[in-house]
């Protein structure tokens, strides 16, 4: 795999397509790059799709945290995104993020929103943030002590991959019938997982924390105005649909997506829905950041006079 310089680390990278749309796509936590490698092959033709690893993950440098975790911040990530732009070439481009990866994103757009086209966020942690208590601290502690665990708890974040009995207390989840290719790749997940650096295991349960009892980022989401497109899974039992019908509500220019039969990772669950959802956002759209920055850097969108549903639509799902 490619490894890039990002200011003063080396971050893993891999790339899809060639074509003359750049996107970027944004993992979230405990992940990496590779999670979209499935969905990649139904990505269209004209799009060059970028994944890059966050600073201790997949194939990135992993620097030793410092007392309070701030090098490895929501904003630290989301500088070392943009400085992995510049290595790249990468002017200005779309965003597809999950999880974690869409508050990364959000401070992304307060930091350089020209450099911005269009975001879909696939099950995002808001600009709110997610406040861990200390029990949920110590399950990180025990993950990053066990593989066994990991796995264990790693699960929940694909749940539709699993019989829904075996989530039951004492049993381990157990994989449905007939989706080998969709289990090689959880697997092959879960690998990368644990081998992810102290620094992400107890920094990024932190500095969510932070984010959320400080609230400083949630009172700017109407800053956040770029074209977005929300897409959960009813099945997602990590970020709760509170929270995204709140953040499609605060956001100038946003809807949300409900999809039932899939959880917390469509791109693993249902990778060619995912990425079908990638093509109808992005294919044929050159990204430029909003008309409305012209007037100001973050300057707020004009309202329509009614404003339309923020809860766009239910998607069937058939497969």
């Amino acid at each position: 795999m490619a490894r890039i310089k990002a200011g003063e680390i080396t971050l893993g990278q891999r790339q899809w397509g060639d074509g003359p749309i750049p996107v970027l796509f944004i993992h979230g936590n405990l992940a990496s790059k590779d999670w979209i490698e499935v969905a990649a092959q139904w990505f269209p033709p004209d799009m060059s799709v970028y994944a890059v690893d966050w600073r201790g993950c997949g194939d990135s440098d992993r620097p030793t945290p410092d007392d309070n975790y701030d090098n490895y911040s929501i904003t630290q990530h989301a500088e070392d995104m943009l400085a992995a732009m510049d290595t790249l070439g990468i002017g200005c481009c779309h965003l597809v993020t999950h999880s974690t990866g869409g508050i990364i994103a959000a401070r992304m757009q307060l930091i350089a929103p020209e450099r911005i086209g269009r975001i879909l966020h696939l099950d995002p942690v808001s600009p709110m943030g997610i406040r861990f208590e200390e029990s949920s601290i110590a399950a990180f502690r025990a993950m990053e002590q066990s593989k066994q665990t990991t796995r264990a708890v790693m699960a929940n974040a694909a749940s539709s991959l699993f019989q829904a009995d075996s989530f039951l207390p004492g049993k381990m989840p157990k994989f449905r019938d007939g989706i080998d290719h969709l289990q090689s790749m959880f697997e092959k997940v879960i690998d990368q997982t644990f081998t992810a650096g102290h620094g992400i295991w107890l920094g990024t349960p932190l500095n969510l924390t932070k984010e959320a009892e400080s609230g400083e980022l949630a009172a700017q989401m109407d800053k956040l105005v770029h074209e977005t497109l929300i897409v959960w899974g009813q099945q997602d039992g990590i970020i709760q649909q509170a929270d995204m019908r709140a953040m499609a509500e605060a956001l100038p220019d946003a809807r949300l997506v409900e999809v039932p039969g899939v959880g917390h990772s469509m791109n693993i669950e249902a990778p060619q829905m995912f990425a079908g959802y990638v093509a109808g956002f992005l294919s044929g759209i050159r990204p430029a950041p909003p008309a409305c920055l012209s007037e100001g850097a973050g300057a707020p969108a004009q309202e329509p006079e009614e404003r339309s549903p923020r809860v766009l639509w239910w998607h069937s799902r058939t497969a």
